[in-house]
């Protein structure tokens, strides 16, 4: 664990906003040269802080109007493989996340379609046939919006 300052908290919250601004904007912003900023954000980097940058597509934009939220709750536990599960869940690609869980279900998986017959055909087709998938909960997702969380971001 790394001591941070203030600078190094506004620079997290503003890459967390938008990971593609540069250091020498950032720099500006927060009264340091491009090459300061640039050490910091490797610092961050290098401490497991900050770990990647990624795009966030609008899936409604690219013809996927439908996100559902499944809980899956493996059938034979034991008899089969999580690392099989995951392994299948992971190939098929309208599931954007995979999350293996401690409560009621097992897994929880985020799923994107153009629609609702469309996720029903992924449903069947692709999900109820996974290795060991038994009972499955859907809840389709009306809206969503970010809050900040502890570190404001």
């Amino acid at each position: 664990m790394i001591d941070l300052d203030d600078i190094d908290h506004q620079l997290i919250r503003s890459l967390a906003r938008d990971a593609t601004q540069s250091a020498s904007a950032l720099g500006r912003r927060y009264g340091l040269s491009q090459p300061a900023t640039w050490r910091r954000i490797r610092r961050l980097e290098e401490a497991g802080i900050l770990r990647g940058r990624r795009l966030r597509l609008n899936a409604e934009s690219l013809g996927f109007g439908v996100t559902v939220f499944l809980g899956i709750k493996l059938a034979t536990k034991g008899r089969v493989s999580l690392e099989d599960f995951e392994r299948a869940v992971a190939a098929i690609p309208e599931v954007q996340t995979v999350e293996h869980v401690l409560g009621l279900y097992d897994y929880r998986l985020r799923v994107v379609a153009r629609d609702l017959p469309d996720f029903e055909r992924v449903l069947r087709r692709r999900i109820m046939t996974l290795p060991g998938a038994g009972e499955v909960e859907a809840n389709v997702l009306l809206s969503e919006e970010r809050l900040a969380g502890p570190l404001g971001l």
